[in-house]
């Protein structure tokens, strides 16, 4: 079971990573996006930051549908991520080993080429 503990330690271990100062955990790579907490929003209510689940950046729609479809216990989206290519993971549905290939393929599509040889 992975938490966002996990998260910070295998998201920081990659190279040219930034943690954004935030209610939780948000990382990015040449200022892009690819894993953060989840910003919960319900209808009449404050937005809740959920640290408990992972939004990742998957490349397309195709791998979106895949995760979806595939594993819909692990990996879900809301109609606010339609169109974008982003899933939310529940943290404790993963194992750490799940969440590091996880982690570092969201990494490897938001880096620029010349960033991501540093992570070979």
């Amino acid at each position: 079971m992975a938490d966002a503990d996990d998260v910070r330690r295998l998201a920081s271990a990659l190279p040219h990573v930034v943690e954004i100062d935030s209610e939780g955990f948000d990382f990015r790579v040449a200022d892009k996006g690819f894993v953060w907490s989840y910003p919960e929003r319900r209808p009449g209510q404050r937005r809740v930051i959920r640290t408990d689940i992972a939004v990742l950046f998957v490349g397309d729609e195709a791998e979106k549908q895949a995760l979806l479809l595939g594993e819909p216990d692990v990996f879900f989206t809301t109609p606010g991520y339609d169109g974008l290519p982003l899933v939310m993971l529940r943290l404790a549905e993963v194992d750490v080993e799940r969440l590091r290939e996880l982690v570092t393929d969201a990494w490897r599509m938001r880096a620029p080429e010349v960033l991501a040889k540093d992570l070979d």
